[in-house]
């Protein structure tokens, strides 16, 4: 696609509610961002079907042994790095399993390499420096639907029949994707024209909220709404260890943190252990034996 065709592009249009940015007050400005970016949640629940076969299908690939990737340049392969960087705190998980690779790699986060997004190559290597294989998942970013180094590493991703998912925010009409899932956040034309690390970047944001989040879920990550595989990485985080356990079980906060001690950090081992009342070794071994999801194990008891 070529420049001119771009212009046609939903997000490189003209907002008409923005044409006189410049010299609204403050106030007006404000108002209007504010209105204006109540579309991202209308975007997302639009796309509601396809975020859950989303989660549905990355989550049987991860269940297999694969990994998830995000693929984007500038500002979509931030927002992907940054959720791939959350998993590891929040949910525990080794930095392999969830990835984000960004055109430029590390210095391309805090540095602006956007000519990188027309090399139809370097996503090739770059994942295949990753040893990206059939068994992965990957979600390539872009809003214009249109970035050669998110494209190309679909169609590699494709050839491997490896599981592809896209997010943009153009119709279907605009520009093909061909990937598995096809996922369209239609947030219209910025206020800020083309910059679209504002309503579609908030939109891209909360599906990869909601695709990580949904997929550690399934598997196995959360018990209720409580985040039972968060890696006790500081003083904040031991205290909510603690006040899990609390909340959930007769437990006081001195026996909280020294079955915390027992279980070597684990909320969910150490939640198995005061609800069943087995032993350390017998709760690991129920743990696996159910591929590590606390209901499940629990469940097995009462039967």
């Amino acid at each position: 696609m070529d420049n001119k065709t771009r212009g046609y592009l939903l997000t490189e249009q003209i907002n008409s509610n923005s044409k006189n940015l410049d010299i609204l007050s403050t106030y007006e400005m404000v108002q209007l961002f504010v209105e204006e970016d109540l579309l991202p949640q209308l975007a997302v629940s639009n796309s509601l079907n396809d975020l859950v076969d989303a989660i549905d299908k990355i989550y049987i690939r991860l269940r297999k042994g694969g990994r998830l990737f995000y693929l984007g340049a500038g500002s979509s392969g931030r927002l992907g790095v940054l959720d791939a960087s959350e998993c590891p705190p929040t949910f525990c998980t080794p930095p392999e399993l969830v990835q984000g690779i960004i055109a430029g790699g590390s210095p391309s986060l805090t540095k602006s390499s956007e000519g990188l997004e027309d090399r139809t190559d370097l996503s090739i290597i770059d994942l295949k420096n990753r040893g990206f294989d059939s068994n992965d998942c990957l979600v390539g970013i872009t809003a214009g639907g249109t970035t050669p180094y998110v494209i190309s590493g679909l169609e590699y991703a494709k050839t491997l029949n490896a599981l592809t998912i896209c997010i943009s925010s153009v119709p279907k009409d605009q520009v093909n994707i061909n990937t598995d899932i096809d996922i369209r956040l239609l947030t219209g034309p910025e206020l800020l024209s083309g910059s679209t690390r504002l309503k579609a970047g908030t939109a891209t944001k909360m599906a990869l909220n909601i695709i990580s989040t949904g997929v550690m879920v399934r598997l196995g990550k959360v018990y209720g709404n409580r985040m039972i595989d968060l890696s006790i990485a500081n003083s904040k985080l031991l205290d909510r260890s603690i006040r899990i356990l609390t909340d959930l079980t007769n437990l006081s906060r001195e026996e909280a943190n020294e079955l915390l001690n027992l279980s070597e950090g684990s909320v969910k081992l150490a939640l198995l252990i005061a609800l069943s009342g087995l032993d350390l070794n017998s709760s690991k071994k129920l743990l696996k034996e159910n591929h590590d999801n606390l209901r499940i194990a629990l469940e097995k008891i009462k039967l």
